[in-house]
């Protein structure tokens, strides 16, 4: 039996409405990216199929992160970071998937894979095994080991090894697809370390008070713009380059 007094959204929680709404966009956006494969070429279809895969995983947990946090009022930091567990990695995957064609190898894709899970781990255990009351000590030191893996991803989007093959690439769409997902990594991604720092001990929870409920709302709107936002340039640069090419063999 459904508790339909648990799955009320109240009219003043905007965290709640972002929950529920940031899983109708995922779930939309996932069912979009699986249909439109259909529309681009052969080299596209792996590509569009992880967009779609990393809103789809998204949408799953958002519905029990929707659920959990009705039922508690409390941080679902768990689900979150299984969610993201799974879906960063995957966008990290675009980077090379949208650079194989200039030689991307995969030892490159496990060194963003591996990147991302360290950043991910360790902002776990900043964020879930702070002590009671908020140590920012601790918090410092695991932002900090986190922040490693995310300066690496933006390192090799910006000026290293995706950077340079998107250039050599000489396909001036890639070159500015790579460049934009770039920009969802500094600015989109950088959401994410706010919300971090207002957790107990963070410097934002300590210096303006921000707590739980500015995390998950910072969270809840970087999810819905960095994973759509991913999927929306993969799908721009598919359906592009597949008219091109059609354009191409009726010349």
């Amino acid at each position: 039996m459904i508790n339909l007094e648990i799955l009320a959204i109240p009219k003043d929680d905007p965290v709640a409405f972002t929950f529920f709404t940031g899983y109708m966009a995922m779930m939309a956006a996932s069912i979009f990216f699986f249909f439109e494969r259909s529309r681009v070429s052969d080299k596209w279809k792996l590509s569009l199929l992880v967009s779609a895969l990393i809103t789809f995983i998204a949408a799953v947990h958002y519905y029990y992160m929707r659920d959990y946090y009705l039922a508690t009022g409390e941080n679902p930091t768990a689900l979150r970071y299984i969610d993201w567990t799974l879906t960063v990695p995957l966008m990290c995957v675009e980077f090379y998937l949208l650079t194989k064609a200039a030689g991307a190898s995969k030892s490159l894709m496990w060194k963003l894979i591996i990147a991302s899970v360290w950043m991910l781990v360790f902002g776990y255990i900043g964020e879930a095994f702070n002590p009671e009351g908020g140590s920012t000590m601790h918090s410092v030191i695991y932002g900090f080991l986190s922040t490693l893996g995310y300066i690496y991803v933006l390192y090799s989007a910006w000026m290293g090894e995706v950077a340079k093959l998107a250039d050599s690439s000489n396909n001036p769409a890639i070159k500015k697809s790579v460049r934009i997902l770039a920009w969802f990594v500094l600015v989109g991604w950088a959401i994410y370390p706010i919300g971090y720092m207002c957790m107990p001990g963070g410097w934002l929870n300590i210096s303006l008070g921000w707590n739980s409920s500015n995390v998950d709302l910072f969270y809840n709107i970087a999810d819905a713009i960095n994973k759509i936002g991913f999927g929306l340039v993969v799908y721009s640069l598919a359906i592009g380059q597949t008219h091109s090419d059609k354009n191409l063999q009726t010349a």
